[in-house]
């Protein structure tokens, strides 16, 4: 899925070197989630460290980890979402990647320097967070769109119109939360009323798909689980999108980027970690994908426009009441999985 991305809001970063130029040279490749990566941070570091970079993108986290543990893809770098590191971690498919000792790990946010999935950083260094909440075209439907009913239990104005999304972790959470449950949670009382408000809205929804900002910006799609960076991205494609937060809660997710195991070009992966590490280049990517870096000083560099934007200041007691996205226990996931399953069908 294609998309207009948000670089042209940046202040001032085009045509900067933005990194110390080292010598070096050679290849790189990166595998990451579709329309993630700004192709000028490529741009600047390939100009900075003569260094080629390879992008293979990928739709899910479940192929994600599929085509690196079968050797369909191969890889130096991998963008991983933090419920799914473990598994990579478990599968031996990362190596340590120093992160602590990089120059720019200074900028890390002490908030996400020793986070739950990789404590201490051993495998990764920050590339984005966000959390997940509800988009929806202002202009079809003008009710309270901060509840996950909105997509859950939707006014007549919505049903049809429904990208749910194609997450199970999401849309179940999701569920769970409405009913007043908490992250992994799978009593049989709660999942009995989980799958009876999911089977039932199921034939409200027109579609169960990833990547939505487009079809959301052009009214294909008139509401959606989203995430705040796509609804930022949406909303300055057209005005009539909302970003609403349930206040039954939500949960705050984060992708990392990691040293794969299988690497061929270390040192140069290494480069590119503590090259994003920089604030003004935090910044570049920032200003493309929409969503948070974790990286101090960062905001000094994106326009007011995007420093304002309200997908991007989440309020205090939204994420005080938010949830980490985790691995839920495995006898969490297949009750997960087996409620997912019925609603494909």
């Amino acid at each position: 899925m294609s998309w207009k991305p948000v670089t042209s809001l940046l202040v001032g970063l085009s045509g900067f070197l933005l990194s110390t130029a080292v010598s070096s040279a050679g290849t790189l490749t990166l595998y990451n989630w579709e329309s993630y990566t700004s192709p000028e941070l490529l741009a600047s570091f390939e100009q900075a460290y003569d260094i080629k970079v390879r992008l293979i993108e990928y739709r899910t986290s479940e192929a994600a980890l599929s085509e690196i543990r079968d050797g369909r893809v191969q890889a130096d770098l991998a963008v991983v979402a933090s419920n799914f590191l473990p598994a990579w971690r478990e599968a031996k498919l990362l190596r340590p990647s120093g992160a602590i000792d990089l120059a720019n790990y200074r900028y890390v946010q002490k908030a996400w320097t020793n986070p739950p999935f990789d404590p201490e950083r051993m495998y990764s260094v920050p590339w984005a967070w966000g959390v997940v909440g509800v988009t929806v075209h202002a202009d079809r439907y003008e009710g309270d769109i901060n509840t996950w009913s909105v997509v859950l239990d939707p006014p007549e104005a919505l049903k049809g119109t429904i990208n749910i999304g194609a997450d199970p972790n999401e849309v179940i959470y999701a569920a769970v939360r409405m009913h007043g449950g908490r992250m992994c949670d799978a009593e049989p009382a709660l999942m009995s009323k989980v799958r009876t408000t999911l089977l039932k809205a199921r034939p409200t929804w027109k579609a169960m798909d990833y990547g939505s900002v487009e079809m959301m910006a052009s009214g294909h799609f008139q509401a959606s689980i989203d995430w705040n960076g796509a609804a930022l991205r949406q909303r300055l494609a057209n005005p009539h999108v909302h970003f609403g937060l349930p206040r039954e809660g939500t949960q705050v997710f984060s992708d990392s980027l990691v040293l794969l195991a299988e690497a061929r070009n270390v040192e140069n992966a290494r480069l590119f970690m503590n090259f994003i590490l920089s604030p003004r280049n935090a910044a570049l990517n920032s200003s493309f994908h929409g969503y948070d870096t974790g990286i101090e000083g960062a905001d000094m560099f994106l326009s007011e426009e995007l420093r304002s934007a309200p997908e991007l200041n989440i309020p205090k007691a939204v994420l005080d009441s938010a949830e980490y996205t985790v691995a839920c226990p495995p006898e969490v996931q297949e009750l997960y999985a087996k409620v997912w399953d019925e609603l494909q069908h």
